[in-house]
């Protein structure tokens, strides 16, 4: 029969499609001129985020202690002082009194040394080398962090506006419903039943209404918090989106690529070597140690009689030192940094096994994300056709008005876990990269290629 017999049914199909259409460019193409991508509102939280800034003040700290360990290679001097006075009475029985005197002693001194051989000090400092490189590990992953932090914020704004943009054209929908029934029981072609079970849809509708706008705002109150900028717009996402898949197309690459750059493995691999040199530490408290050694020194007596002098003193030399017995404590102490270097390597096998299970985790998460989105869009296409199906049944009498209800609920849902699922699959693929440890700021690009100009 066609389509055209049923006016009020093409009717209501074109105000459905229209307030659909109305609603999602009131939700997306609302936002002002100044609307941000991916990147510019990352680099605003990375000036802002107070976690990040707290990794990077640690980080520029880790740099300064790293430091320190080399002061031991490093020559050493200072500067000494002195000033006393005596009060010195000597007693002579021949004499008809007592003498008294009170000298004065002056010295100063400068003296420097410079460590010749001193193991434990030049493994002290190949462990601050280690320790830069350590620190550089932990600030990449405070940035890897963020960027994912910052990518879930965003795509979670977007996805609440396009819930809401939704939520509103389905009400739009069940008004138009609702509308239809009280008109058809006002003619008598419909029972009450449609008209109250249109009535309650539309409650229903209102409810979802409001709690889609709160989840809206605390979105936005997020987004905001974390980039530091009141209202901050993201762009939308340019429809059709076709979703990229993972390059390279292969689990065992990801994870073989995450043994080589993710930086929990390379702070595992750092912290063993830092293991190791701290056992060369404590074995180097077996071995002598070698310095040179100078000084100049001044030193003056005043106010003794027939003794007022000044000496000066210069010195040049070695200072020798090998240690004999130490109570066993420096046996005792390589059996302890021994077994730290193997607890250093089982954390390290812990980490690569972590960090693997972690990136398959993540590569299977964005291939049946991506095959999620294939699957809502059909369905999405069949819950369209079933509501018009509906709807033209319901013209005709085989349907009722609950199964208009349900098929338009149907397609509403159908959409929003499509739109949702995009917005996984875009994120899943930044999680993926900070899985194996490869995110840059520089995959933000990409994500950016997707959004409207």
């Amino acid at each position: 029969m066609p389509m055209s017999r049923f006016p009020r049914l093409d009717r209501f199909h074109h105000f459905q499609r229209t307030a659909l259409s109305s609603a999602l460019a009131a939700a997306l193409f609302s936002a002002p001129a100044m609307a941000q991508n991916l990147s510019q509102l990352y680099e605003s939280a990375r000036a802002y985020d107070a976690t990040y800034q707290s990794a990077k003040s640690q980080y520029e700290a880790n740099l300064a202690k790293a430091e320190q360990a080399k002061a031991g290679l490093y020559p050493t001097a200072g500067l000494s002082a002195g000033l006393s006075r005596s009060n010195v009475e000597n007693s002579n029985p021949s004499a008809q009194r007592s003498a008294t005197s009170n000298p004065t002693s002056q010295n100063a001194a400068v003296s420097a040394s410079q460590p010749l051989y001193r193991p434990a000090n030049r493994a002290t400092a190949l462990q601050g080398d280690k320790q830069i490189e350590l620190a550089k590990t932990t600030l990449d992953v405070a940035e890897q962090d963020l960027i994912v932090r910052v990518s879930q914020a965003y795509f979670d704004v977007l996805a609440s506006q396009d819930s809401l943009a939704f939520v509103k054209a389905q009400k739009a929908a069940v008004a138009e419903q609702l509308a239809s029934a009280k008109r058809n029981f006002e003619v008598g072609t419909s029972t009450i039943t449609d008209t109250r079970e249109a009535q309650a849809r539309f409650d229903l509708v209102i409810a979802q209404e409001i709690a889609a706008e709160n989840d809206l705002r605390v979105k936005k109150i997020a987004l905001d918090q974390l980039v530091g900028q009141a209202n901050s717009q993201p762009k939308p996402v340019a429809l059709p989106l076709s979703l990229p898949a993972p390059v390279p197309n292969d689990v065992n690459a990801w994870v073989l690529q995450s043994e080589q750059d993710h930086p929990n493995i390379k702070a595992a691999v750092l912290a063993l070597d830092v293991a190791k040199l701290e056992t060369a530490k404590a074995e180097a408290g077996h071995k002598p140690t070698l310095d040179a050694t100078a000084s100049y020194g001044i030193n003056r007596t005043l106010n003794v009689p027939g003794a007022n002098n000044r000496a000066n003193t210069a010195t040049v030399g070695l200072a020798f030192n090998l240690p004999l017995f130490a109570g066993f404590a420096t046996q005792n102490r390589v059996k302890e940094t021994l077994l730290l270097e193997d607890k250093a390597r089982n954390d390290l096998e812990g980490a690569k096994r972590a960090i693997a299970q972690a990136t398959r985790t993540a590569y299977f998460g964005v291939v049946s994300g991506q095959g999620q989105v294939k699957a809502l869009e059909a369905a999405e296409a069949s819950s369209q056709s079933a509501l018009d199906a509906n709807k033209l049944g319901y013209q005709v009498g085989v349907r009722i008005n609950i199964d208009v209800l349900n098929s338009q609920s149907q397609l509403f849902q159908t959409k929003r876990d499509l739109a949702k699922a995009r917005y996984d699959v875009l994120v899943g693929g930044l999680k993926l990269r900070q899985a194996n440890g490869t995110l840059k700021a520089q995959d933000l690009d990409a994500v950016n290629g997707l959004l409207a100009k």
